[in-house]
């Protein structure tokens, strides 16, 4: 058995990774769009990792109650809801107050200067 996955990778990869990925970067998504805090997420990813570990076994023969592979599924999980968020949070930022800030990358924007915002 390994360390990451419990019954096979392909459920792990299915059921966490992209249904439960896939929710989590939607979930990230809508709370950066209505100005939630970062915490939130952080919070519902915990409920979701409740009801991925459900999935997994009522599903696939998983363990409901294992606390290291609740851990592993919550981690991916908060790692999508973090992505979603902060692909959110920087088109929020450089296009609402486009007079202000400017993107410098995928996950990062930058206070313009003085010349280049007249």
């Amino acid at each position: 058995m390994s360390l990451i996955v419990e019954t096979s990778p392909w459920v792990f990869l299915l059921l966490t990774v992209v249904i439960g990925g896939g929710a989590a970067i939607l979930a990230g998504h809508a709370l950066a769009s209505t100005w939630r805090p970062l915490w939130q997420a952080i919070a519902y990813m915990c409920l979701l990792g409740l009801a991925v570990r459900f999935f997994h076994y009522s599903l696939f023969g998983g363990t409901l109650l294992s606390p290291y592979y609740y851990l592993v599924d919550t981690a991916v999980l908060w790692a999508a809801a973090l992505l979603g968020y902060r692909l959110t949070r920087v088109r929020q930022m450089t296009t609402q107050y486009a007079w202000i800030y400017e993107r410098t990358g995928p996950f990062t924007w930058r206070e313009k200067s003085a010349a280049r915002r007249s």
